[in-house]
């Protein structure tokens, strides 16, 4: 089973659903002696099956795959009017808006039967508690368990399961935040006083996650207790990177100069760069995932194909300006490196 104390680089790379999280990005990160993760998430079971079979082609470092764990179905009616706000979203991307199916649960038993028959190193859940018999049947196969939480009442709830570590994530984290319940207050702790508090209650191992862009950012994390850190928009310019290329540009780009929480895009509440779409239906977003997510999908293919960040959702962390086009191995032990000498 894999040991957190035991990596020579203390580096996981974030499982980011969408496109992003590639098999060669998680082989570079592992040559370079971190964890590279693979995200289940939005994924067929053929096409992860398909993934994790290129990485072992890849590599044969330790890898994760992360789930989303299902949420409570959300509001058909809150939903249903939401659709009709992006009737003009959708004219302007010339597609159809589908009718949004409340009981998606990701795949989520064909999901976790695949990797309890087929174990990979590492599984972590993200958007709430899996069920403990999963907990359970996955360390039975050798896997080495990991629950993502935002707050220390969450942090409790997981480590009650008998999982093996936890993946502490601030709200400067991009992308989803992992909040167990969708309907709760968007939590503020900052990612280091989250470690130290969490830390007291726990003795499991700790990920920390959540705008971790340098070397200090490393350090400070390992300091408070951490025994690993977890970066996601650090690696979005890479080459091995899936994302959108008006995404990684938008990165870099100065018109792009803030990040802002919504659920405009999902239903989840999720961190990213702020533009026009955000603007036009934050404020009217519902909680909903993951019909929302559904209803946006042609309009996000859409932008894509057409190259226009503005109507992308341009997932990135409070760092996101120290993402750079380094091959994903190189920036993994530029970080590391950084991290030891940071005083």
């Amino acid at each position: 089973m894999v040991d957190l104390a035991e990596l020579r680089t203390p580096i996981v790379a974030a499982p980011m659903a969408g496109g992003p999280s590639t098999p060669e990005l998680a082989a570079a990160v592992g040559r370079a002696g971190g964890v590279g993760f693979l995200a289940a998430g939005y994924k067929a079971p053929q096409a992860l099956v398909a993934q994790i079979g290129t990485l072992r082609e890849l590599s044969d470092a330790p890898f994760g795959v992360n789930l989303f764990v299902p949420g409570p179905v959300p509001d058909v009616a809150s939903v249903a009017a939401y659709r009709q706000e992006l009737v003009a979203e959708a004219a302007r991307y010339d597609v159809d808006l589908p009718e949004p199916d409340p009981s998606d649960d990701d795949h989520w038993e064909e999901k976790v039967e695949h990797l309890v028959a087929d174990p990979v190193p590492v599984v972590s859940f993200t958007f709430g508690l899996p069920p403990v018999d999963v907990v359970a049947d996955l360390r039975r196969v050798g896997t080495y368990v990991v629950v993502t939480v935002t707050s220390v009442a969450e942090a409790r709830a997981a480590a009650a399961l008998g999982v093996d570590a936890l993946c502490v994530q601030g709200p400067e984290a991009g992308g989803h935040s992992g909040m167990h319940d969708p309907y709760a207050e968007p939590p503020v702790t900052p990612l280091l006083d989250l470690l130290a508090a969490t830390r007291t209650g726990t003795s499991l191992p700790l990920i920390a996650a959540g705008g971790i862009a340098s070397g200090a950012d490393i350090a400070a994390a390992l300091r408070v207790g951490a025994q690993a850190v977890q970066l996601g928009t650090a690696y979005l310019r890479t080459p091995e990177s899936g994302a959108k290329p008006a995404h990684k540009r938008a990165l870099a780009d100065p018109r792009f100069s803030a990040t802002v929480v919504t659920r405009a895009f999902s239903g989840r509440l999720a961190r990213g760069l702020r533009n026009r779409l955000i603007d036009a239906h934050d404020a009217t977003a519902p909680v909903g995932y993951p019909m929302v997510n559904q209803l946006t999908q042609p309009l996000r293919a859409a932008a894509a194909s057409q190259d226009d960040p503005d109507g992308l959702a341009l997932w990135a962390g409070t760092g996101y300006r120290h993402a750079a086009e380094t091959p994903a191995e190189a920036l993994t032990v530029k970080l590391w490196e950084s991290a030891q000498a940071a005083p």
